[in-house]
């Protein structure tokens, strides 16, 4: 595999480009903060924003014209696929106005409904995790709520929660609903988010918060799993950090730790009288219910969680909304969050000037709103290091191998006549793709934030590439020979549509032009492009079937080169 290049060198303030004068209603946060280098955020001590200190609005400059290329790298980064389209729709409203019709766009029926409606609640399934694949790719293959499905990719991804850890009945339930809920509230505020994660039942069970209980007298203490991993992994990370992400040093030089074993504690003490509301061994749809609170289960007293206090007065749900306050706002959870989401939307290694961007626009969306989703969303993708290709070996991201097979199933019409969309699990990383939807061995998730790939010329420049922990010669032989196979046949009753393509099949480098124009945007060098074209003028195309076969090398190519596989 090629070492990561593309974005990260900034540009100069009048060549950022900014969104459309119509859009900034909604994404004036973004712009102007990013004029004001983060401000409205403060420095890493700073908690919710106030009204009074929200940035001037800058002057919005000229928007320079967007090429196809750069349309098209903009849609892999902000869905998963980029049409002809999609591509003339970017070309002429701009990025801004594109993300906000995507935060308006309706999707398609909720995991749970279709679950449902296809059978699935059935007793016989009560046991097995049958149907959430199938749904699972029925939304990230074709619902055309494309931003949100990747955000969603991306939140699950960072709240992990796996089947491999749901040993509970109507285990395929509490999944979908925990899906469900990431999609309703991937566009709301963090703090709504982050309840919605704590209360829901998928991770009640993964994380072993569902009957968590109160100590006994007799040496049993409430369960620590989800107050660690709540702080470690979802809100504040294991180390103080400034507004740009670095960490903040103590005594020694060392990172100072955000913190400690008597937090965790305590804070597994809050976590105590939660479980299923009305759990029903007949009807799985209450998994689509926050989980409700048992008072007599519930650990009294007061409790002191990361310098906050929570009253002896205060009982389960009010202990809770405290908790969940105090993560929400501690000044860790912008940069924390922030990195992540450029990590899993755009490179894997931004640049502390973007993350503090980013994280200023979570402290402050420009009207005092902390954790409006929609605004830090808006921040990643319209960054100048987002929308600019640089050549720095930081830049860039692995694309990981679901985002590319999704990648090719949007941008060639893969559809399921039944509605069945019988995919399967693809974990196996010699016949398969290595990586498979809600399927993570932990809730570490397929790969670390922080890896940093051994023996490499990215390792030895301490460059975090998180994907390259999924890629190695059992999956990159997997992915070739899986992907050889969907690409002239599609996946069981899913096939896909290659009519576009054919009809430039008798000219080979236009071929190659409009299939690498729409997987890699300008990511293929005009050498790779020539060499795949020289390939193809060797095919024969004087049938049917041989023009289909030019066709499929094309793509097969295209999404086997090191190039298409580094998302600039």
């Amino acid at each position: 595999m090629s070492t990561i290049v593309a974005e990260s060198t900034p540009v100069a303030p009048a060549q950022r480009i900014a969104p459309p004068q119509q859009s900034l209603s909604l994404l004036g946060a973004a712009t102007a903060l990013s004029a004001c280098g983060g401000g409205g955020g403060g420095e890493a001590g700073g908690t919710t924003a106030q009204p009074d200190s929200v940035p001037a609005p800058a002057p919005a400059p000229v928007q320079a014209p967007i090429s196809d290329a750069a349309a098209a790298r903009f849609l892999a980064q902000a869905g998963f696929a980029a049409s002809m389209a999609d591509i003339a729709s970017v070309k002429s409203g701009g990025y801004a106005a594109w993300l906000e019709q995507q935060f308006r766009a309706s999707g398609s029926s909720s995991h749970v409904d279709w679950l449902l409606a296809k059978g699935y609640g059935a007793e016989s399934y009560k046991y097995s995790f049958s149907g959430v694949d199938n749904s699972l790719w029925r939304k990230w293959l074709s619902s055309p709520d494309a931003l949100r499905q990747r955000v969603v990719m991306a939140l699950s991804e960072i709240f992990v929660v796996s089947m491999t850890g749901l040993p509970v009945a109507w285990g395929n339930f509490a999944a979908a609903a925990y899906v469900d809920m990431l999609e309703q509230r991937a566009f709301g505020s963090f703090r709504d988010l982050l309840e919605g994660v704590t209360l829901s039942c998928g991770m009640g069970v993964y994380l072993n918060m569902r009957g968590n209980k109160k100590e006994d007298g007799k040496g049993s203490a409430p369960d620590e799993n989800y107050a660690r991993e709540v702080m470690q992994l979802f809100t504040i990370g294991l180390h103080e950090l400034n507004l740009d992400g670095t960490p903040v040093l103590g005594a020694g030089g060392q990172p100072k730790e955000s913190y400690t074993l008597a937090d965790i504690t305590e804070l597994a003490r809050v976590f105590t009288g939660w479980d299923f509301d009305g759990r029903s061994e007949t009807d799985p749809s209450f998994m689509r219910r926050p989980m409700s609170h048992n008072a007599g289960r519930f650990a009294s007293g007061a409790k002191r969680v990361l310098q906050v206090d929570i009253p002896a007065t205060a009982d389960g749900p009010t202990a809770l909304k405290i908790a969940l306050d105090t993560l929400a706002n501690h000044p860790n959870v912008g940069p924390f969050i922030g990195r992540q989401l450029i990590q899993r939307l755009v490179c894997s290694h931004p640049s502390p000037a973007y993350v503090r961007r980013v994280a200023g626009v979570f402290n402050n969306n420009g009207t005092g709103q902390r954790g409006d989703m929609k605004a830090v969303l808006a921040a990643v993708l319209l960054d100048e290091e987002a929308r600019k290709v640089g050549s720095a070996p930081s830049s860039g991201r692995l694309r990981e191998p679901l985002q590319r097979f999704i990648q090719w199933g949007r941008s060639f019409g893969l559809s399921s006549p039944t509605d069945l969309w019988n995919v399967g699990d693809t974990s196996n990383p010699a016949t398969r793709l290595g990586q498979s939807p809600l399927r993570s061995p932990s809730v570490f998730n397929f790969f670390r934030p922080g890896y940093v790939p051994p023996n490499s010329q990215l390792g030895s420049n301490g460059i975090t590439a998180p994907e390259f922990q999924l890629c190695n010669e059992s999956t990159v032989a997997g992915y070739l020979n899986f992907m050889q196979g969907v690409v002239a046949n599609g996946i069981g009753e899913l096939k896909p549509v290659y009519t576009e393509e054919l009809a430039l099949v008798a000219d080979a480098p236009a071929l190659v032009e409009r299939v690498a124009l729409r997987l890699a945007g300008d990511g293929l060098s005009a050498a790779t492009k020539a060499t795949i074209a020289t390939a193809l003028a060797t095919m024969k195309v004087d049938t049917e079937a041989r023009q289909l076969n030019r066709v499929q090398a094309a793509v097969l190519l295209v999404m086997a080169s090191p190039e298409y596989q580094i998302q600039k």
